[in-house]
């Protein structure tokens, strides 16, 4: 096949290629980027290609080994890899001191903001804190499930009032 065929056939292959690029990327100018490498590898590589063999299964080939080559990269990037001897140094806290006081106010102003809610809210809330689910709670107050969850609504909505001052820090 001469570069002249060989190229009006990639041509003529490459709107059939477009829906599996996108179908790999989810992307559309990715999609695009793909299609471009496939064909200029398709292309770079076309002593490579045997006549008489199928041109557009063999550039499903190009464009799915270009895609995930891209990806393990893309990967590979986004890794940290941690040469030192000592591993046991990365999670160690000598490199970070934290003050614990902040999560002690923290947890006081927490404690005061569910002690002051209404005992018919605090019950619920607590219990469902704890673990208990829905209906049990439902139960084990004698109230309808329905009054079970507008309750705990109530109590997270009072406490996130309360409890402001903790939403605007970052």
């Amino acid at each position: 096949m001469t570069t002249l065929e060989f190229s009006y056939s990639l041509t003529k292959l490459s709107p059939s290629l477009k829906p599996f690029a996108l179908k790999l990327t989810r992307d559309m100018d990715d999609a695009n980027d793909l299609l471009q490498d496939t064909m200029v590898k398709a292309f770079t590589n076309k002593d490579k290609f045997t006549d008489g063999t199928n041109l557009k299964a063999w550039l499903y080939t190009i464009m799915k080994n270009t895609f995930i080559t891209n990806y393990q990269r893309m990967v590979r990037r986004g890794t940290f890899v941690d040469t030192t001897e000592n591993l046991h140094f990365i999670n160690s806290g000598s490199t970070i001191i934290e003050n614990g006081v902040y999560g002690d106010f923290a947890m006081n102003d927490i404690t005061k903001a569910i002690n002051r809610l209404d005992e018919v809210y605090k019950s619920p809330f607590l219990m469902h804190y704890r673990g208990f689910k829905y209906h049990e709670i439902a139960i084990k107050l004698n109230i309808p499930i329905g009054t079970v969850k507008n309750r705990i609504h109530i109590a997270r909505k009072l406490l996130k009032d309360d409890l402001k001052v903790y939403t605007t820090i970052n």
